[in-house]
């Protein structure tokens, strides 16, 4: 079986696997050298280091690289071959990379989503509007404005009115 797979894996396949490792060293290591510059620089969170998101840019690649794999079958068994647990370890640890990846991406980096537009009109459309046809909707800012202007005076009436009736006026 594995002579069949060698027939129909590329040089360039193979490379997936080979790059999938050696980013996996190269992640664990850039982690540690900016974990310690961080702590140099005052113990700042490395969120907070400038070069924070070359992390996630290296992380998105373990995650592209990784997903290349688990698709192409064929690379299957040159993956048991090179790491520990096989492709069932690849795909357990790329599923904490990508959990990884998910939970600090910046809105920019997140795909799109094709239904996205669908989505919220699914959402706002679930308002009930028979009790007032515009709830769902914002304030333009002279609304806004009015509303804090109409709710200030009221507070003031009655603050004044409160003082008056202490002061018997």
């Amino acid at each position: 079986m594995a002579e069949q797979n060698s027939a129909t894996v590329s040089k360039e396949s193979l490379w997936y696997v080979d790059n999938y490792i050696v980013l996996i060293d190269y992640y664990d290591r850039t982690i540690s050298r900016i974990a310690a510059r961080c702590v140099r620089m005052g113990n700042i969170a490395m969120e907070e280091y400038k070069f924070y998101p070359y992390i996630l840019d290296v992380l998105e690649e373990i995650c592209d690289t990784g997903n290349y794999i688990i698709e192409h079958t064929e690379l299957h068994p040159y993956v048991a071959k090179r790491i520990s647990g096989g492709i069932e370890a690849l795909k357990r640890n790329l599923s904490i990379y990508q959990q990884e990846l998910t939970n600090n991406q910046s809105p920019e980096m997140l795909k799109p989503d094709p239904n996205e537009t669908a989505k919220i009109n699914e959402v706002m459309s679930n308002f009930d509007k028979s009790v007032d046809p515009t709830v769902g909707a914002g304030m333009n800012i002279d609304e806004l404005m009015n509303k804090l202007m109409a709710e200030q005076n009221a507070e003031n009436e009655k603050e004044n009115a409160k003082k008056n009736k202490e002061t018997g006026k």
